[in-house]
């Protein structure tokens, strides 16, 4: 409640009593003057009704909240003795006239969630882009007050449980179908190939040594192991040179055909599929990964803060392009917007069935919760000042009613 209200109720209280007790005065002096004047009679007569309509009204509005004159009268204070009863009639107001499905439903169908929705997000800067900076600085200030750790836990888990259930065989095998079909493997084929013979090149003088190693006695007393070496070792090169600059050269068909058969067992070998699964669990579950993956989440969260805490730059960009895009959609389609707007309305009653009983219970717990002077002084400054003006109107018609009873008597 605020101070105002509280100020407020004060002031009009001061004004009831202050009336009262003016009213008090003028029925004494006009009880002293009556015999001054008739219409000194008529004075009297309001200011006694007044009186009496203001006891009146004053008993009953202090009767609400505590004990008039501090006497235990019954039928007193009624809120402080009833305060568990009216939260539960609060709750049961609100269950029944706002948290039904139904009621929600219906309430939701006069409004126009994807219009709304769509105006926001395609308001050029300015205006209602205020309201875009708001979330922003929201969804940032949420983002950051989340616990990290376990957040970034959560996230870990789920990526490693969506890899862990992906099939990697099969795509790795129908993406190896694709490629060689429209002949993408051929560049590969080329860069290993040219990397077979400069390996070659560079280890020729360990493949002498193996030749010359495995070699008999006779052979390296002849030399004739140096030959057999260079003889290996030409003969490679030549093959490696022949199939670089041949399409159709055998070396290139049986590594096509390899890669055939390896395509295929990858889609529909369940043998091959069981041993591609089990080298991504072990690349799942290695340490590098798992730091790769923390790594990952760091650096999403990061630029989802940057793009928060700095809407401009985002809405400048391809984002907020594709944005715009969307406001405009659903505020121009008519038939996405009744979509989006029967969805939201689902949702809004779904939500309602499923916790507007724990909302209700929230309420009355609360309220049962609150200690009898806590719930007084809340109504009490929710609705004093009105209360007031009950005591005010009751003083004022209550003299009303004393000179038309005072007029009947004079003349009849």
């Amino acid at each position: 409640m605020t101070r105002m209200a509280v100020n407020g109720g004060r002031q009009m209280r001061i004004v009831a009593t202050g009336l009262l007790v003016a009213m008090a005065a003028l029925y004494i002096a006009a009880r002293q003057f009556e015999h001054v004047h008739p219409a000194v009679g008529f004075i009297r007569a309001f200011a006694e009704a007044a009186m009496v309509g203001g006891l009146a009204d004053w008993f009953a509005v202090t009767a609400l909240f505590r004990h008039p004159l501090g006497l235990p009268i019954p039928h007193t204070a009624i809120i402080p003795r009833n305060k568990d009863r009216i939260g539960e009639t609060l709750a049961s107001f609100l269950r029944d006239n706002f948290l039904t499905p139904a009621v929600v439903a219906r309430r939701m169908a006069r409004l126009d969630v994807a219009g709304a929705a769509g105006r926001l997000l395609a308001a050029p800067s300015g205006g209602d882009d205020r309201l875009r900076r708001g979330a922003s600085r929201l969804i940032a200030d949420s983002l950051d007050a989340l616990d990290d750790e376990r957040l970034g836990g959560m996230i870990k888990s789920a990526l490693t449980q969506r890899i862990g259930q992906l099939k990697v065989a099969p795509l790795l095998g129908q993406l190896l179908t694709a490629a060689m079909k429209d002949g993408r493997h051929q560049p590969v084929l080329d860069a290993l190939i040219r990397w077979a013979a400069h390996t070659l090149e560079a280890n020729s003088a360990m493949i002498h040594q193996i030749v010359h190693e495995r070699s008999g006695s006779i052979m390296r007393w002849t030399g004739l192991d140096e030959t057999l070496a260079t003889k290996i070792i030409e003969g490679l090169d030549k093959l490696l040179q022949e199939a670089a600059v041949d399409p159709e050269h055998r070396l290139r068909v049986k590594v096509e055909e390899g890669l055939m058969t390896l395509a295929f067992d990858l889609q529909h070998d369940a043998a091959m599929q069981a041993r591609v699964d089990r080298i991504r669990d072990e690349m799942v579950a290695n340490p590098a990964m798992q730091r790769w993956l923390d790594g990952l989440w760091q650096a999403a969260r990061e630029a989802l803060l940057r793009a928060a805490r700095d809407p401009d730059a985002v809405l400048a960009g391809r984002l907020g392009e594709f944005t715009r895009q969307i406001g405009e959609t659903l505020r121009d389609d008519p038939g996405l917007r009744h979509l989006v707007n029967r969805f939201a309305r689902r949702v809004a009653a779904g939500t309602a069935a499923r916790y507007g009983g724990n909302i209700v219970t929230l309420v009355s717990e609360t309220v049962r919760g609150w200690d009898a002077q806590t719930v007084t002084d809340r109504l009490e400054n929710a609705v004093g000042r009105d209360l007031q003006y009950i005591r005010i109107n009751g003083t004022l018609v209550g003299g009303l009613v004393g000179v038309a009873l005072h007029t009947l008597a004079v003349l009849f």
